[in-house]
């Protein structure tokens, strides 16, 4: 399978937030090996217990999407609360930009896409498929991470079978084809190096 990377979620490990207030876990870091104060991409999934502030990251555009919970009330600097909520859209905004949340009825599991901003964008994208379904994806530079369902993923560089939270990388642009057999949702994450 050259060129496609199944990233198992049994093989991750968390660890503390940046500012100490709960606890993530990378699903897929560039470069690899990069800390928190020098990567150009990272995507991870957090486990938020209580209200309070996100860590600041300067320099950073973030999308952040609820994966499991009731949702949380995210306050972005001074603009109005933007509710995110269980099968809805992902929710963009900068990283460096003093931000809060208040979890609507308890704890979430939320998916986070970071990039650093100038250097990589992004664009993440959910997507929910019904058993039987073939849905064709045009992908250059991207991952997918599948929040749940049973089915196959197709790449330019080999076939796998994700299981729940598990991420897929291809390093060859073309045609990626999901091919699913119960109801599927994953997160189709892209990225454009802008240097």
């Amino acid at each position: 399978m050259t060129g496609v990377r199944l990233l198992r979620a049994t093989d991750r490990a968390p660890k503390p937030w940046k500012n100490g207030g709960g606890v993530t876990t990378d699903v897929l870091v560039r470069p690899e090996g990069a800390g928190l104060d020098d990567f150009e991409a990272r995507i991870s999934i957090a486990e938020v217990a209580a209200s309070g502030p996100f860590s600041v990251f300067p320099g950073i555009d973030r999308s952040t999407a609820i994966l499991a919970g009731a949702g949380m009330d995210l306050m972005v600097g001074d603009a109005a609360p933007a509710r995110l909520a269980p099968g809805g859209a992902p929710h963009r905004y900068p990283g460096d930009v003093p931000t809060s949340a208040t979890l609507v009825a308890g704890p979430i599991t939320d998916l986070n896409v970071m990039t650093r901003r100038g250097v990589v964008a992004h664009e993440m994208r959910r997507i929910a498929l019904a058993p039987g379904s073939v849905a064709p994806f045009d992908l250059a530079d991207a991952a997918m991470l599948w929040q749940s369902g049973d089915g196959v993923i197709e790449t330019p560089g080999g076939t796998v079978t994700p299981a729940p939270l598990d991420a897929i990388t291809c390093a060859t642009p073309g045609r990626w084809r999901v091919t699913t057999t119960t109801d599927v949702v994953l997160f189709v994450i892209g990225f454009v190096r802008r240097t």
